[in-house]
């Protein structure tokens, strides 16, 4: 029996250890006075006033050229043709005159006269023809026109071969190899070039000159001949 108050006061010692006093000995647990609750009245923020920046605009060039060192000159390329061993200057053309085969047409006197004393008496006729390899020679024509009336003589045909291949055809043309010379007076002298190969096959042919080249009567002009003054001898 002695024991039981023994194991009541352990007891009561190993739960006191978790009660309070007041728990223990049942007294009045004391009222907590509450902490006042804090309320922290926020203070507004400022609104930031957005500050906009004063924009600098750097102007960014834009290339229109440049300057370049002075250039190195660039050399054309000319094409450098055979000069033919006879420079022709040719004589202007006549309006419709066809030159089918043939590059120029010279001569060297517009007006020439009748053989005889006058000079000159004849004109060089030259050709270019086209061709010049497959050109192996050509035919002049030639013939009287009235310059009075619409009268022509026959044509008197002229073969020049060619000399050296350069294509350059020539011919001295005088009144005494032409038929009729003496038949006209002061009249046109009409031609024609026509082009050959080495079959006689006709590869080119001009129009008609017309009044291109005159032949002249030649007047020689009278020689004043002084007829010596006697001289009368005295006694």
């Amino acid at each position: 029996m002695k024991k039981h108050p023994l194991l009541l006061v352990v007891s009561l010692l190993l739960t006191s250890c978790s009660l309070t006093l007041e728990q223990i000995f049942f007294l009045p647990a004391p009222t907590p006075t509450l902490a006042p609750t804090q309320t922290t009245v926020p203070t507004d923020a400022p609104t930031p006033t957005p500050v906009t920046p004063t924009l600098t605009f750097t102007v960014t060039p834009t290339l229109a050229g440049i300057k370049e060192n002075s250039p190195t000159p660039e050399f054309t390329q000319t094409t450098v043709f055979q000069t033919p061993l006879i420079f022709i200057t040719p004589n202007t053309p006549t309006p419709g005159v066809s030159m089918d085969g043939f590059l120029a047409i010279n001569i060297s006197n517009k007006e020439f006269y009748k053989e005889g004393e006058c000079q000159p008496s004849s004109t060089k006729i030259t050709a270019q023809a086209a061709d010049p390899i497959g050109t192996f020679y050509i035919a002049l024509f030639v013939r009287f026109k009235s310059i009075n009336s619409d009268g022509k003589s026959e044509w008197t045909r002229i073969l020049i071969p060619s000399k050296d291949y350069s294509g350059t055809f020539t011919h001295v043309l005088t009144s005494a190899e032409m038929k009729h010379a003496d038949f006209y007076h002061n009249p046109w002298v009409q031609y024609q070039f026509v082009a050959y190969n080495q079959q006689d096959d006709e590869i080119g042919r001009t129009g008609i000159f017309g009044e291109k080249l005159a032949m002249l009567e030649c007047v020689p002009t009278p020689t004043t001949t002084l007829s010596p003054t006697p001289t009368v001898l005295k006694p």
